[in-house]
């Protein structure tokens, strides 16, 4: 048995898929988040049951890639698979178009009318009752992100797989039903297998949906394809408007009508509250000061927790060092093997966690609220100079997490263009890794000042480099609308359900890299072949950089996790007291070349899958290029 929960983009679909499931899909309070689906399996009645949480999409017709995903996994999921159609209730005439989509399949279905607090909160009141019956499918009430009546939906879910009661067909006024009728009836006689809903494909091939023609080349031929493109433009020259765009309209009303039918809409002062709250946090001066102030504040916060906290850590590492070294003596294999394992683990947790813990929390909180979708709002004009749109802003702040799903999400923006510029500036940006870096190293050892200063720097970059690849790469940009969700006050739950999802990938992913590769440090050290790599590397290293030569392994090691390159560090120079090593300047150049060179491995290899091997290189080989210019310049700039 399957559950597949699809809606619209930012409906509440994945916090409901997470109530049940556990944390294995981020649900965040801006759209476009998910752009792949994510699969669990439930205990629910005693019986095993698949979910899937789909990406959300708008439409069963579409262009976009994120949203084909959805498409393309509900026309070939089982006939038997029970749809979870999640509805945003807050603005239901809107989503009641995609669930009028999905009815055409003529598949078991359950809607949950989820957010009917927002809803309440808009004046709206929904009689759920009255919109089963006239859908035909049960409606269920909830509040995902409060757990309310998530169990019993997926109770008239199961109940439904048992059932197998199908969806009311939903008619259309007699133009549209006549051809609909006439194409079915040309599908059945051509022979197209009875698992396909007729009625759906004829619906499909009026709206030109881009997957028919593949439909019609795999189970029919071109004849048939031209007997269908000669009906729709008779049809279109009856009705005097493109076939798409008058199925598209019936729709809407259809929506609206029913939406009528079976809601009443007050006055409420909640929603004068929040628009009034928009027009200072979206403001066009005060916003980007708002803005820029809650940015300070968070980095601010994370450097003093991350400050407080890391000595503590540092100096019981150091002392079990010490420890290991006057019991085991320090030319000892055991000795190395265990500082290794020491180093790793301690560098984890005394480094990398007292920074990356209250970073996940505060994104998650950004997140939750819904200010993560004003802040791209509010970049979009800063966008639009260099050639690019606001949606491009959301895979970049989510590479402040992870360059990884940075990447991925490019999937949201429609053009090639736009895709590959936005993924090499999200590569561009500091992730949780570099981040650990920035502040553990400059933030700790100069001055936070001197670590906002790379982020700074960094923003500047990132603008740069757009600007330069627009010009090399001219094109329109496409339209954007881009849905501001409500704001949210953020569960607790919630917020540190997705802190954990996040941060176990470092503990599940990055820290035994960082394990592994203080250990292999250890044994490079152990054979003395540090200086023998060092030496090698030192005509870039000390000659170009003017770092010194200690440091050629460990930007070697950087390459596979970010965070390698500063628990290594510590390992090579032998102390935890940087500044008694490096300048200034070779800290800040360290940093600043870590922040911006190749990119580590995951990230390679998500590039090499969205786009292709040429470009990845590409866009590794112009960040390499990118760090050497700015660790030049400070070189040159902050000699001392």
């Amino acid at each position: 048995m399957e559950f597949i929960l699809i809606g619209q983009p930012n409906c509440g679909k994945s916090t409901i898929f997470n109530e049940v499931a556990g944390y294995k899909a981020i649900s965040s309070n801006y759209p476009g988040v998910s752009v792949q689906y994510t699969k669990s399996v439930i205990d629910f009645q005693n019986q095993k049951i698949d979910i899937t949480d789909l990406p959300g999409a708008y439409s069963a017709n579409t262009t976009d890639e994120a949203e084909l995903v959805s498409v393309k996994y509900i026309r070939h999921s089982p006939p038997d698979s029970v749809i979870i159609n999640v509805i945003d209730a807050s603005v239901l005439s809107r989503s009641l178009d995609l669930t009028l989509q999905l009815l055409s399949l003529r598949r078991p279905m359950v809607i949950a009318l989820n957010m009917m607090d927002e809803a309440a909160r808009k004046g709206i009141k929904i009689d759920s009752g009255a919109l089963s019956k006239k859908l035909g499918v049960p409606v269920v009430e909830t509040v995902g992100r409060k757990g309310r009546g998530v169990y019993q939906l997926f109770e008239k879910a199961f109940e439904v797989a048992g059932t197998g009661s199908l969806p009311n067909y939903i008619y259309f006024d007699r133009p549209i039903e006549n051809i609909l009728d006439e194409f079915a009836s040309f599908l059945k006689k051509s022979g197209v297998p009875e698992k396909w809903n007729y009625r759906f494909l004829a619906l499909k091939i009026l709206e030109k949906d881009r997957l028919m023609k593949r439909f019609f080349d795999e189970y029919l031929g071109e004849n048939h394809w031209r007997y269908v493109a000669a009906k729709i433009k008779e049809f279109e020259k009856l009705m005097e408007n493109f076939s798409e765009m008058v199925v598209s309209s019936a729709r809407h009303s259809l929506a609206f009508r029913i939406f009528e039918s079976v809601a009443a809409v007050s006055s409420n002062k909640f929603v004068d509250f929040r628009q009034k709250l928009d027009d200072i946090f979206m403001h066009p001066f005060i916003g980007y000061i708002i803005m820029g102030g809650v940015l300070y504040l968070i980095f601010t916060l994370i450097f003093s927790i991350g400050n407080l906290v890391e000595p503590i850590f540092l100096d019981n590492f150091d002392l079990l060092n010490k420890f290991l070294s006057e019991t085991f003596g320090e030319n000892t294999i055991l000795f190395h093997l265990l500082n290794g394992l020491v180093s790793g683990i301690g560098g984890g947790i005394g480094i990398v966690i007292p920074y990356l813990l209250p970073f996940f929390i505060f994104l998650s909180i950004l997140e939750d609220t819904g200010y993560l979708a004003r802040i791209a709002y509010l970049i979009d004009n800063l966008m639009h100079k260099i050639g690019l749109h606001g949606l491009s802003i959301l895979p970049i702040i989510l590479g402040y997490g992870c360059t990884v799903p940075g990447i991925l999400a490019t999937r949201i923006l429609k053009s090639t263009r736009d895709k590959i510029i936005t993924a090499t500036l999200t590569t561009l940006v500091p992730c949780s890794a570099r981040m650990t870096i920035i502040f553990g190293l400059v933030g700790f050892f100069i001055s936070m000042e001197a670590a906002v200063a790379i982020y700074i720097l960094n923003i500047i970059i990132l603008g740069i480099t757009g600007k330069i690849m627009s010009k090399i790469m001219p094109d329109v940009s496409p339209g954007l609308i881009l849905e501001i969700p409500k704001y949210h006050l953020p569960s607790p739950k919630a917020v540190m359900s997705k802190t954990w999802f996040r941060l176990k990938e470092f503990i599940v992913v990055a820290w035994p890299l960082l394990i592994i590769g203080s250990v292999l440090l250890e044994f490079i050290n152990y054979y003395d072949l540090a200086d023998s790599i060092n030496s090698l590397l030192a005509v870039f290293t000390t000659g170009i950089l003017g770092l010194p030569s200690l440091v050629g392994v460990t930007l070697l090691f950087g390459i596979m996790r970010k965070e390698l390159s500063l628990i290594l560090l510590f390992s090579a120079m032998g102390t935890n007291d940087v500044l008694s090593v490096m300048t200034f300047s070779q800290v800040l150049g360290f940093t600043v070349f870590v922040t911006f060179y190749i990119p580590c491995l995951a990230t390679i290899a998500a590039l090499k899958r969205e786009f292709n091997l040429k470009i990845s290189i590409g866009i590794a080989i112009l960040t390499f290029l990118i760090a050497i210019f700015l660790t030049l310049l400070i070189r040159i700039f902050i000699p001392f």
